[in-house]
Protein backbone atom coordinates (compact mmCIF):
# COMPACT_ATOMS: atom_id res chain seq x y z
CA UNK A 1 0.00 0.00 0.00
CA UNK A 2 1.06 3.39 -0.72
CA UNK A 3 1.51 5.83 2.23
CA UNK A 4 -0.52 8.33 1.05
CA UNK A 5 -3.44 5.08 1.42
CA UNK A 6 -2.44 4.27 4.66
CA UNK A 7 -2.59 7.91 6.08
CA UNK A 8 -5.99 8.27 4.47
CA UNK A 9 -7.64 4.38 5.71
CA UNK A 10 -5.67 5.56 9.48
CA UNK A 11 -7.28 9.15 9.28
CA UNK A 12 -10.52 7.43 8.41
CA UNK A 13 -10.19 4.45 11.59
CA UNK A 14 -9.41 7.47 13.74
CA UNK A 15 -13.08 9.33 12.49
CA UNK A 16 -15.30 6.42 12.64
CA UNK A 17 -13.43 4.79 16.53
CA UNK A 18 -13.85 7.52 19.27
CA UNK A 19 -14.99 7.50 22.55
CA UNK A 20 -18.57 8.15 23.64
CA UNK A 21 -20.80 8.21 26.61
CA UNK A 22 -23.83 6.23 26.30
CA UNK A 23 -25.66 5.26 24.06
CA UNK A 24 -25.03 7.34 20.63
CA UNK A 25 -28.58 8.17 19.54
CA UNK A 26 -29.81 9.99 23.01
CA UNK A 27 -26.21 12.07 22.86
CA UNK A 28 -26.91 13.07 19.39
CA UNK A 29 -30.14 14.41 20.62
CA UNK A 30 -28.17 16.25 23.70
CA UNK A 31 -25.56 17.22 21.42
CA UNK A 32 -28.12 19.18 19.25
CA UNK A 33 -29.95 20.74 22.68
CA UNK A 34 -27.09 22.01 23.45
CA UNK A 35 -26.10 23.33 20.11
CA UNK A 36 -29.47 25.08 19.91
CA UNK A 37 -29.35 26.60 23.21
CA UNK A 38 -25.89 28.04 23.02
CA UNK A 39 -27.17 29.87 19.67
CA UNK A 40 -30.06 30.87 21.71
CA UNK A 41 -27.70 32.82 24.05
CA UNK A 42 -30.11 31.86 26.90
CA UNK A 43 -32.66 29.18 28.90
CA UNK A 44 -35.61 28.79 26.31
CA UNK A 45 -39.44 28.68 27.32
CA UNK A 46 -40.06 26.19 25.12
CA UNK A 47 -37.87 23.05 23.27
CA UNK A 48 -38.96 21.36 20.59
CA UNK A 49 -37.39 18.29 19.16
CA UNK A 50 -38.28 16.65 16.03
CA UNK A 51 -36.35 13.39 14.99
CA UNK A 52 -36.09 10.83 12.31
CA UNK A 53 -38.04 7.27 13.22
CA UNK A 54 -34.65 5.82 13.51
CA UNK A 55 -33.59 7.68 15.87
CA UNK A 56 -36.47 8.00 17.60
CA UNK A 57 -36.83 4.18 18.06
CA UNK A 58 -33.12 3.91 18.93
CA UNK A 59 -33.20 6.61 21.94
CA UNK A 60 -37.08 6.46 23.37
CA UNK A 61 -35.91 2.73 25.18
CA UNK A 62 -32.46 2.88 26.42
CA UNK A 63 -30.30 3.93 29.90
CA UNK A 64 -29.13 7.66 30.25
CA UNK A 65 -25.83 7.70 31.84
CA UNK A 66 -25.55 8.22 35.91
CA UNK A 67 -29.34 9.14 35.60
CA UNK A 68 -30.98 5.95 36.40
CA UNK A 69 -33.55 7.10 33.96
CA UNK A 70 -34.41 6.12 30.40
CA UNK A 71 -35.32 7.48 27.55
CA UNK A 72 -35.24 11.29 25.35
CA UNK A 73 -36.71 13.69 28.26
CA UNK A 74 -34.02 13.50 30.26
CA UNK A 75 -31.23 13.90 27.55
CA UNK A 76 -33.05 16.96 26.21
CA UNK A 77 -32.64 18.26 29.54
CA UNK A 78 -29.38 17.25 30.18
CA UNK A 79 -28.18 19.22 26.80
CA UNK A 80 -30.14 21.74 27.58
CA UNK A 81 -29.10 22.44 31.51
CA UNK A 82 -25.58 21.55 30.99
CA UNK A 83 -24.41 20.42 27.65
CA UNK A 84 -21.76 21.56 26.05
CA UNK A 85 -21.75 20.77 22.11
CA UNK A 86 -17.47 21.10 21.81
CA UNK A 87 -17.64 17.65 23.52
CA UNK A 88 -19.34 15.64 20.72
CA UNK A 89 -20.02 11.95 21.69
CA UNK A 90 -19.27 13.09 25.35
CA UNK A 91 -21.74 15.24 25.93
CA UNK A 92 -23.58 13.48 28.55
CA UNK A 93 -20.31 12.57 30.64
CA UNK A 94 -21.45 14.96 33.55
CA UNK A 95 -20.90 15.31 37.26
CA UNK A 96 -24.02 14.45 39.53
CA UNK A 97 -24.14 18.06 40.24
CA UNK A 98 -24.79 18.65 36.44
CA UNK A 99 -27.08 15.56 36.66
CA UNK A 100 -29.27 16.57 39.40
CA UNK A 101 -29.53 19.95 37.86
CA UNK A 102 -31.05 18.30 34.81
CA UNK A 103 -33.67 15.94 36.41
CA UNK A 104 -34.89 19.26 38.41
CA UNK A 105 -35.09 21.15 35.67
CA UNK A 106 -37.20 18.15 33.97
CA UNK A 107 -39.17 18.04 36.95
CA UNK A 108 -40.61 21.66 36.94
CA UNK A 109 -40.43 21.89 32.70
CA UNK A 110 -41.61 18.76 31.71
CA UNK A 111 -44.36 20.27 29.31
CA UNK A 112 -41.80 22.87 28.02
CA UNK A 113 -40.57 19.87 25.84
CA UNK A 114 -42.29 18.56 22.91
CA UNK A 115 -40.83 15.75 20.98
CA UNK A 116 -41.87 14.63 17.44
CA UNK A 117 -41.04 12.55 14.02
CA UNK A 118 -39.93 14.81 11.59
CA UNK A 119 -40.97 13.81 7.90
CA UNK A 120 -37.45 13.36 6.23
CA UNK A 121 -35.78 10.38 4.32
CA UNK A 122 -32.78 10.94 6.15
CA UNK A 123 -32.18 7.85 8.82
CA UNK A 124 -30.10 10.19 11.30
CA UNK A 125 -31.95 13.37 11.96
CA UNK A 126 -32.32 15.64 14.93
CA UNK A 127 -33.36 19.27 14.73
CA UNK A 128 -33.95 21.03 18.19
CA UNK A 129 -35.94 24.99 18.41
CA UNK A 130 -35.70 26.63 21.50
CA UNK A 131 -37.84 29.49 21.64
CA UNK A 132 -39.14 32.25 24.42
CA UNK A 133 -41.71 34.05 22.46
CA UNK A 134 -40.96 35.48 18.85
CA UNK A 135 -37.30 34.43 19.57
CA UNK A 136 -35.53 31.45 18.25
CA UNK A 137 -32.62 29.09 17.80
CA UNK A 138 -32.51 26.00 15.74
CA UNK A 139 -29.79 23.54 15.58
CA UNK A 140 -29.98 20.33 13.20
CA UNK A 141 -27.89 17.43 13.27
CA UNK A 142 -27.77 14.95 10.15
CA UNK A 143 -26.47 12.04 8.79
CA UNK A 144 -23.61 11.58 11.36
CA UNK A 145 -24.29 11.52 15.14
CA UNK A 146 -21.50 15.20 15.60
CA UNK A 147 -22.43 16.52 12.35
CA UNK A 148 -24.06 19.78 12.69
CA UNK A 149 -25.78 20.60 9.35
CA UNK A 150 -28.22 23.44 10.01
CA UNK A 151 -27.55 26.36 12.56
CA UNK A 152 -29.36 29.63 12.41
CA UNK A 153 -31.13 32.30 14.80
CA UNK A 154 -34.15 34.52 14.86
CA UNK A 155 -33.99 33.78 10.81
CA UNK A 156 -30.13 34.86 10.55
CA UNK A 157 -28.67 31.23 9.12
CA UNK A 158 -25.03 30.53 10.64
CA UNK A 159 -24.11 27.51 8.98
CA UNK A 160 -25.69 25.70 6.71
CA UNK A 161 -25.07 22.57 4.52
CA UNK A 162 -26.61 20.64 2.08
CA UNK A 163 -27.56 16.69 2.26
CA UNK A 164 -26.68 14.56 -0.51
CA UNK A 165 -27.08 10.88 -0.39
CA UNK A 166 -22.97 10.31 -0.49
CA UNK A 167 -22.79 13.69 2.20
CA UNK A 168 -21.23 11.02 4.69
CA UNK A 169 -18.68 9.76 2.63
CA UNK A 170 -17.71 12.91 0.72
CA UNK A 171 -17.74 15.21 4.18
CA UNK A 172 -15.30 12.71 5.53
CA UNK A 173 -13.17 12.36 2.88
CA UNK A 174 -13.41 8.67 3.17
CA UNK A 175 -10.96 6.37 1.30
CA UNK A 176 -13.21 4.10 -1.08
CA UNK A 177 -12.40 0.39 0.59
CA UNK A 178 -12.87 -2.95 -0.25
CA UNK A 179 -11.97 -6.60 1.05
CA UNK A 180 -8.41 -6.89 -0.03
CA UNK A 181 -7.39 -3.32 0.92
CA UNK A 182 -9.04 -3.94 4.51
CA UNK A 183 -6.50 -6.82 4.42
CA UNK A 184 -3.85 -5.43 3.46
CA UNK A 185 -4.12 -2.20 5.50
CA UNK A 186 -4.73 -4.58 9.09
CA UNK A 187 -1.43 -6.84 7.66
CA UNK A 188 0.94 -4.91 5.83
CA UNK A 189 1.13 -1.56 7.83
CA UNK A 190 3.87 -1.06 10.04
CA UNK A 191 2.95 -1.80 13.28
CA UNK A 192 3.35 1.79 14.68
CA UNK A 193 0.64 3.18 12.58
CA UNK A 194 -1.73 0.99 13.82
CA UNK A 195 -0.52 0.85 17.58
CA UNK A 196 -3.91 3.58 18.10
CA UNK A 197 -6.12 0.59 18.11
CA UNK A 198 -4.59 0.02 21.48
CA UNK A 199 -6.41 2.71 23.26
CA UNK A 200 -9.69 1.17 22.61
CA UNK A 201 -8.71 -1.86 25.42
CA UNK A 202 -8.47 0.18 28.21
CA UNK A 203 -11.70 2.07 28.22
CA UNK A 204 -13.76 -0.98 26.59
CA UNK A 205 -12.14 -3.62 29.42
CA UNK A 206 -13.36 -1.07 32.29
CA UNK A 207 -17.13 -1.16 31.02
CA UNK A 208 -16.50 -5.12 30.81
CA UNK A 209 -16.02 -4.88 34.46
CA UNK A 210 -18.63 -2.58 35.62
CA UNK A 211 -21.27 -5.09 33.25
CA UNK A 212 -20.39 -8.06 35.83
CA UNK A 213 -21.78 -6.19 38.46
CA UNK A 214 -24.75 -6.66 36.57
CA UNK A 215 -26.63 -4.10 34.81
CA UNK A 216 -29.74 -4.61 32.80
CA UNK A 217 -30.58 -8.58 31.80
CA UNK A 218 -27.10 -8.93 33.14
CA UNK A 219 -26.30 -11.33 30.15
CA UNK A 220 -22.32 -11.10 30.49
CA UNK A 221 -22.69 -11.77 34.15
CA UNK A 222 -25.24 -15.01 34.01
CA UNK A 223 -23.36 -16.42 31.10
CA UNK A 224 -20.20 -15.78 33.23
CA UNK A 225 -21.03 -18.41 35.40
CA UNK A 226 -20.77 -21.46 33.49
CA UNK A 227 -18.26 -20.09 31.19
CA UNK A 228 -15.70 -22.58 32.98
CA UNK A 229 -12.58 -22.98 31.17
CA UNK A 230 -14.59 -22.46 27.68
CA UNK A 231 -12.37 -19.42 25.62
CA UNK A 232 -15.38 -18.74 23.39
CA UNK A 233 -17.87 -18.39 26.23
CA UNK A 234 -15.43 -16.34 28.28
CA UNK A 235 -15.30 -14.07 25.25
CA UNK A 236 -18.67 -13.60 24.77
CA UNK A 237 -19.53 -13.11 28.41
CA UNK A 238 -17.13 -10.12 29.07
CA UNK A 239 -17.95 -8.75 25.72
CA UNK A 240 -21.72 -8.56 26.42
CA UNK A 241 -21.35 -7.63 30.09
CA UNK A 242 -19.92 -3.99 28.30
CA UNK A 243 -23.24 -3.52 26.86
CA UNK A 244 -25.64 -4.78 29.73
CA UNK A 245 -23.55 -1.46 31.82
CA UNK A 246 -23.74 0.85 28.39
CA UNK A 247 -27.59 -0.06 27.81
CA UNK A 248 -28.28 0.11 31.10
CA UNK A 249 -26.69 3.94 31.91
CA UNK A 250 -23.24 3.05 32.96
CA UNK A 251 -21.42 6.55 33.23
CA UNK A 252 -18.33 4.67 32.18
CA UNK A 253 -16.94 5.83 27.92
CA UNK A 254 -16.86 3.01 25.68
CA UNK A 255 -14.83 3.39 22.03
CA UNK A 256 -17.44 3.09 19.70
CA UNK A 257 -17.38 2.54 15.52
CA UNK A 258 -19.17 3.87 12.85
CA UNK A 259 -21.55 6.30 15.66
CA UNK A 260 -21.88 2.71 17.90
CA UNK A 261 -20.50 2.08 21.17
CA UNK A 262 -22.37 -1.52 20.89
CA UNK A 263 -20.35 -2.15 17.44
CA UNK A 264 -17.12 -0.80 19.39
CA UNK A 265 -17.27 -3.14 22.10
CA UNK A 266 -17.77 -5.88 20.21
CA UNK A 267 -14.89 -4.85 17.56
CA UNK A 268 -12.93 -4.14 20.37
CA UNK A 269 -13.53 -7.06 23.11
CA UNK A 270 -14.00 -10.20 21.37
CA UNK A 271 -10.75 -9.71 19.33
CA UNK A 272 -8.83 -8.63 22.42
CA UNK A 273 -9.95 -11.26 25.05
CA UNK A 274 -9.88 -14.05 22.69
CA UNK A 275 -6.08 -13.09 21.99
CA UNK A 276 -5.45 -12.66 25.62
CA UNK A 277 -6.79 -16.16 26.75
CA UNK A 278 -4.95 -18.08 23.76
CA UNK A 279 -1.59 -16.01 24.56
CA UNK A 280 -1.67 -14.62 21.29
CA UNK A 281 1.34 -11.55 20.89
CA UNK A 282 0.38 -8.23 20.72
CA UNK A 283 1.22 -7.32 17.10
CA UNK A 284 -1.07 -10.18 15.74
CA UNK A 285 -3.72 -8.77 18.11
CA UNK A 286 -3.25 -5.42 16.87
CA UNK A 287 -3.57 -6.39 13.76
CA UNK A 288 -6.66 -8.40 13.87
CA UNK A 289 -8.12 -5.47 15.90
CA UNK A 290 -7.45 -3.22 13.16
CA UNK A 291 -9.13 -5.75 10.55
CA UNK A 292 -12.47 -6.36 12.98
CA UNK A 293 -12.68 -2.51 12.96
CA UNK A 294 -12.28 -1.89 9.98
CA UNK A 295 -14.05 -4.31 8.16
CA UNK A 296 -17.23 -3.10 10.12
CA UNK A 297 -16.35 0.48 8.99
CA UNK A 298 -16.54 -0.85 5.30
CA UNK A 299 -19.91 -2.55 5.89
CA UNK A 300 -20.98 -0.44 7.42
CA UNK A 301 -20.40 2.09 4.48
CA UNK A 302 -23.30 0.42 2.49
CA UNK A 303 -25.66 -0.18 5.37
CA UNK A 304 -25.26 3.53 6.22
CA UNK A 305 -25.33 5.13 9.44
CA UNK A 306 -28.75 4.06 11.49
CA UNK A 307 -30.78 1.11 9.33
CA UNK A 308 -33.70 -1.59 10.14
CA UNK A 309 -30.28 -3.48 10.12
CA UNK A 310 -28.96 -4.20 13.66
CA UNK A 311 -25.41 -2.72 13.53
CA UNK A 312 -24.41 -6.19 15.29
CA UNK A 313 -24.25 -7.33 11.89
CA UNK A 314 -21.36 -5.40 10.27
CA UNK A 315 -19.36 -5.09 14.02
CA UNK A 316 -19.39 -8.80 14.28
CA UNK A 317 -19.08 -9.67 10.61
CA UNK A 318 -15.94 -7.91 11.70
CA UNK A 319 -14.97 -10.05 14.69
CA UNK A 320 -15.44 -13.32 12.34
CA UNK A 321 -12.37 -11.60 10.20
CA UNK A 322 -10.66 -11.03 12.98
CA UNK A 323 -10.87 -14.07 14.57
CA UNK A 324 -10.11 -15.79 11.84
CA UNK A 325 -6.93 -13.95 10.66
CA UNK A 326 -5.77 -14.27 14.90
CA UNK A 327 -6.07 -18.91 13.96
CA UNK A 328 -3.67 -18.08 10.64
CA UNK A 329 -5.96 -17.78 8.57
CA UNK A 330 -5.53 -16.62 4.89
CA UNK A 331 -7.24 -13.96 3.27
CA UNK A 332 -9.50 -16.43 1.74
CA UNK A 333 -10.58 -18.08 4.48
CA UNK A 334 -11.35 -14.27 5.77
CA UNK A 335 -13.62 -13.46 2.70
CA UNK A 336 -15.02 -17.34 3.56
CA UNK A 337 -15.84 -16.48 7.27
CA UNK A 338 -17.40 -12.75 5.66
CA UNK A 339 -19.48 -15.13 3.39
CA UNK A 340 -20.43 -17.56 5.93
CA UNK A 341 -21.78 -14.88 8.56
CA UNK A 342 -23.70 -12.52 5.61
CA UNK A 343 -25.97 -15.64 5.34
CA UNK A 344 -26.39 -15.84 8.83
CA UNK A 345 -27.30 -13.04 10.28
CA UNK A 346 -29.22 -11.39 7.26
CA UNK A 347 -32.14 -9.51 8.14
CA UNK A 348 -31.72 -9.26 11.83
CA UNK A 349 -33.41 -6.41 12.75
CA UNK A 350 -33.18 -3.19 15.25
CA UNK A 351 -35.29 -2.97 16.96
CA UNK A 352 -34.19 0.10 19.21
CA UNK A 353 -31.42 0.33 21.60
CA UNK A 354 -32.29 -1.07 24.92
CA UNK A 355 -30.71 -3.41 27.67
CA UNK A 356 -31.90 -6.35 25.60
CA UNK A 357 -29.19 -5.64 22.78
CA UNK A 358 -26.61 -7.49 24.77
CA UNK A 359 -28.73 -10.76 23.44
CA UNK A 360 -28.05 -9.70 19.82
CA UNK A 361 -24.28 -9.31 20.47
CA UNK A 362 -24.01 -12.70 21.90
CA UNK A 363 -25.70 -14.39 19.17
CA UNK A 364 -23.59 -12.45 16.63
CA UNK A 365 -20.47 -13.19 18.11
CA UNK A 366 -21.42 -17.36 18.47
CA UNK A 367 -21.73 -16.97 14.69
CA UNK A 368 -18.21 -15.37 14.88
CA UNK A 369 -16.72 -18.11 16.24
CA UNK A 370 -19.06 -20.93 14.11
CA UNK A 371 -18.51 -19.35 10.70
CA UNK A 372 -15.10 -18.60 11.05
CA UNK A 373 -14.25 -22.15 12.11
CA UNK A 374 -15.79 -23.19 9.03
CA UNK A 375 -13.66 -21.03 7.02
CA UNK A 376 -10.66 -22.21 8.80
CA UNK A 377 -11.76 -26.06 7.21
CA UNK A 378 -12.18 -24.44 3.78
CA UNK A 379 -16.33 -24.38 4.21
CA UNK A 380 -18.12 -21.41 2.82
CA UNK A 381 -21.74 -21.04 1.22
CA UNK A 382 -22.27 -21.17 -2.39
CA UNK A 383 -22.23 -18.07 -4.47
CA UNK A 384 -25.96 -19.45 -5.52
CA UNK A 385 -26.99 -19.04 -1.66
CA UNK A 386 -28.78 -16.15 -0.45
CA UNK A 387 -26.55 -12.99 -0.43
CA UNK A 388 -23.35 -14.38 -1.23
CA UNK A 389 -21.77 -14.13 -4.89
CA UNK A 390 -18.12 -15.90 -5.71
CA UNK A 391 -16.96 -11.61 -5.22
CA UNK A 392 -16.26 -10.93 -1.71
CA UNK A 393 -16.84 -7.12 -2.44
CA UNK A 394 -20.30 -7.70 -4.21
CA UNK A 395 -21.58 -10.10 -1.31
CA UNK A 396 -20.71 -7.30 1.26
CA UNK A 397 -22.25 -4.66 -1.22
CA UNK A 398 -25.59 -7.03 -1.21
CA UNK A 399 -25.60 -6.95 2.92
CA UNK A 400 -25.46 -3.04 2.44
CA UNK A 401 -28.43 -3.25 0.26
CA UNK A 402 -30.52 -5.20 1.88
CA UNK A 403 -29.47 -2.82 5.47
CA UNK A 404 -29.97 0.55 3.35
CA UNK A 405 -32.99 -0.44 0.60
CA UNK A 406 -34.34 -3.56 1.61
CA UNK A 407 -35.74 -3.17 5.32
CA UNK A 408 -37.39 0.59 5.25
CA UNK A 409 -40.45 -1.37 5.44
CA UNK A 410 -39.39 -2.89 8.51
CA UNK A 411 -38.42 -0.09 10.55
CA UNK A 412 -42.09 1.71 9.83
CA UNK A 413 -43.45 -1.49 11.27
CA UNK A 414 -40.90 -1.72 14.48
CA UNK A 415 -41.91 1.60 15.79
CA UNK A 416 -45.29 1.22 14.96
CA UNK A 417 -45.36 -1.67 17.18
CA UNK A 418 -43.23 -0.09 19.77
CA UNK A 419 -45.53 2.77 19.91
CA UNK A 420 -48.33 1.18 19.83
CA UNK A 421 -47.74 -1.44 22.61
CA UNK A 422 -50.79 -2.18 25.84
CA UNK A 423 -49.00 -1.88 28.69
Amino acid sequence: MTNEEIKSIKALMKREVVLAMGCTEPVAVALTVAKARETFGQMPEKVEVLLSKNIFKNAMGVGIPGTGMIGLPIAIAMGLVSGKSERGLEVLDLSSDEIQAAKSWLESHSAAISIALKDTSEKLYVECICRSGDAYSKAVVAQQHTRFVHIEKDGEVILHKALTANSIITQVNAPTLNARKVFDFATQTPLEELEFILETIPYNVEAALEGMKGYGLSTGKILMRSAGCDIVHNVIAKTVAAADARMDGCTKPVYSNSGSGNQGITCTLAIYEYASRKNIEQEKMTRALIMSHLFSIYIKQGIGRLSALCGIVNASIGVAAGICYLQDGSFEQICFAIKNMINTLAGMACDGAKPSCSLKITTGLYSAFVTSELALNNKVVEHTDGLSENDIDRSIANIGRLGHDGMNETDDVILDIMTHKQL
